[in-house]
């Protein structure tokens, strides 16, 4: 039996209508009493860091943590509110959404915290000692490889379009990719693809022809590529798909440039828990916690045909306040605009 617990796995809707908490799990120690309740609310799957937790709690028995998943856009709002309000928020937010923690940093809505460890980061993976980077995760192509001939799969933009001005082609309708108004990640990949790629004008006309599906999910995109109803995805988030391994699913490093995403962690202004949530930053960042984080895949450097990724070839996304260009609700809305004009939406009831 697991030693942690998954206390609720239900959707749970605001007033508003936006998905907040999905799951919320907790974890504790066998031995010791806990006294603190530390709460960690986070984009990332349960199933993911449940033994890193694990691990963490067992080495500080006297923190019980309360682990809830949320969803990018949700999570954002709901910090930046408790930022507004000066009222009670999580001890720690972690998340794939780059561009809206970096925001919540640039309006005053964390606290500072400084050591040896986050020293150490690179300059790209932190920022103003109030934002940590603390893993580094592809965008990825998948295709389905009972589907997709081998000689046929791209392993560049470059082949993905040519791929794409097929005559009559086989992918018509079955390419998929985030939906950028639903996925606060897939916005961001977009968002970075606009800005890198030649290929991105490109990349949304070849969308748009072919009836690419933009949907919410990294679950239902992987899915969806393992039972065939996509053949091939775009920009899918490597170790979502490596933490559920399918067997007819093939991954690809796209070698004109591959962005890495490193998930930031924020101690929130209001955190009533900063002692302890700076304890879990340095457990994250401990070789231990370093090597765990690589053993569920949140450290990525090869695709399945294990072939590296040449150096050349590696774009992180920079925490910085470049990024705040993408929270610019001007330029963000221009963008949904172009989006929306690209695709035929596929979205979970």
């Amino acid at each position: 039996m697991r030693p942690w617990l998954i206390i609720a796995g239900l959707v749970i809707l605001r007033a508003t209508g936006p998905m907040a908490q999905e799951a919320v799990a907790e974890f504790k120690s066998d031995t010791g009493t806990p006294t603190t309740e530390l709460l960690v609310r986070s984009t990332t799957d349960i199933e993911i860091l449940a033994p890193l937790l694990q691990a963490f709690v067992t080495a500080n028995p006297t923190i019980h943590l309360r682990y809830e998943q949320w969803g990018s856009n949700a999570l954002y709002d709901d910090s930046l509110a408790a930022c507004e309000r000066g009222s009670e928020a999580a001890d720690v937010v972690f998340s794939s959404g780059v561009h809206q923690i970096v925001d919540l940093v640039n309006r005053a809505c964390a606290t500072p915290y400084r050591s040896a460890a986050t020293d150490a980061l690179p300059v790209s993976r932190r920022w103003r000692d109030e934002i940590w980077g603390i893993t580094q995760e592809p965008a990825v192509i998948i295709y389905n490889t009972a589907l997709v001939p081998k000689g046929t799969v791209p392993d560049t933009r470059f082949a993905l379009l040519d791929l794409m001005r097929q005559p009559e082609s086989a992918f018509t309708g079955k390419i998929a990719t985030y939906d950028v108004e639903a996925s606060g990640l897939g916005f961001l990949f977009a968002f970075m693809d606009s800005l890198e790629a030649t290929t991105f004008g490109s990349l949304l006309e070849g969308f748009s022809r072919l009836k690419a599906v933009a949907t919410c999910c990294s679950a239902e995109i992987i899915d969806g590529v393992a039972e065939g109803r996509y053949l091939i995805a775009y920009n899918v988030l490597g170790s979502y798909v490596d933490a559920r391994p399918r067997r007819d699913v093939g991954v690809i490093l796209p070698r004109d440039y591959t962005l890495f995403l490193s998930r930031t962690f924020m101690i929130p202004k209001q955190a009533a828990h900063k002692r302890e949530a700076a304890q879990l930053l340095e457990f994250l960042l401990s070789p231990q916690g370093q090597t765990m984080l690589a053993e569920v895949n949140l450290f990525q450097r090869t695709d399945r045909d294990a072939r590296p990724l040449p150096d050349s070839a590696r774009r992180a996304i920079p925490i910085d306040p470049k990024l705040l260009v993408a929270m610019d609700r001007h330029r963000r809305q221009l963008f949904v605009e172009q989006w929306r004009t690209t695709f035929a939406r596929e979205r979970e009831d």
